[in-house]
């Protein structure tokens, strides 16, 4: 049976999970984004051979760069050619989280109005 026009209307526009995730990615690039250039302002990234030899820094760097593989698997799945691939995986391999949160954004804006936010997660 076809949707009434003002059944459309209420469908098209975002819910509040699709804005409060929106909000939630733009916060989390916007906070990675002020810590980083405030560190880079103190101090190269480069210029870290103490923290090194930490064994709780390499964990640390170790999970890290484990989550954002983790991530990336999902976006390899999903992207349909090999160049926005590659170019994703740059991304997230350099910028971490920060590219993460901007692809969940990108995904959002690419999302036909109406749907929910979970059909990002399996769309393709």
């Amino acid at each position: 049976m076809p949707l009434s026009t003002s059944e459309l209307r209420v469908h098209s526009r975002p819910g509040p999970q699709r804005l409060l995730l929106g909000c939630l990615f733009t916060l989390i690039i916007t906070v990675l984004l002020i810590c980083t250039v405030r560190a880079s302002l103190i101090r190269s990234v480069l210029d870290n051979g103490a923290l090194m030899s930490d064994v709780w820094f390499q964990a640390t760097l170790l999970d890290a760069y484990f989550g954002f593989l983790t991530f990336y698997v999902g976006v390899a799945w999903k992207e349909q050619t090999l160049m926005r691939r590659l170019f994703w995986f740059v991304l997230i391999m350099l910028l971490g989280n920060m590219a993460m949160s901007a692809y969940v954004i990108f995904q959002f804006i690419l999302l036909p109005s109406g749907s929910r936010p979970q059909e990002i997660l399996n769309r393709r």
